[in-house]
């Protein structure tokens, strides 16, 4: 089976996005939400998240990189389950302001995140 590092959706009214079935098994663990380093999202299977984000959020208390990072990425953080009946997860309006998502999304794999874009 091929690899699905690509896919577009639109929204629905409740600003859920409908993850393709073929990538709901990485989300078992859950959903993180973020800003991105621009102006798009950022998201991590919860136990992606835990297991590499989490761990160098923690890094030295006066290293002003690792403060900005943490000023980025928690800022509008969200975290939920994936829908497991329909395969999908609920966007912060806040994020999607930030990202100026409307309806349209592309999101494209980045490693072992993805990346929400305006579409």
């Amino acid at each position: 089976m091929a690899t699905v590092d690509y896919f577009e959706r639109k929204l629905d009214d409740k600003r859920r996005l409908t993850i393709p079935v073929e990538l709901r098994d990485e989300f078992v663990s859950g959903v993180v939400v973020t800003k991105g380093f621009s102006k798009y999202l950022h998201v991590y299977p919860k136990a992606v998240w835990d297991e590499q984000v989490e761990p160098q959020l923690q890094g030295n208390i006066l290293d002003e990189r690792i403060a900005d990072l943490n000023v980025r990425f928690r800022t509008g953080k969200s975290e939920s389950p994936l829908d497991q009946k329909q395969g999908r997860i609920t966007i912060e309006p806040a994020l999607l302001e930030f990202a100026g998502i409307d309806r349209a999304v592309t999101a494209v794999r980045a490693g072992r995140y993805w990346r929400l874009i305006a579409a």
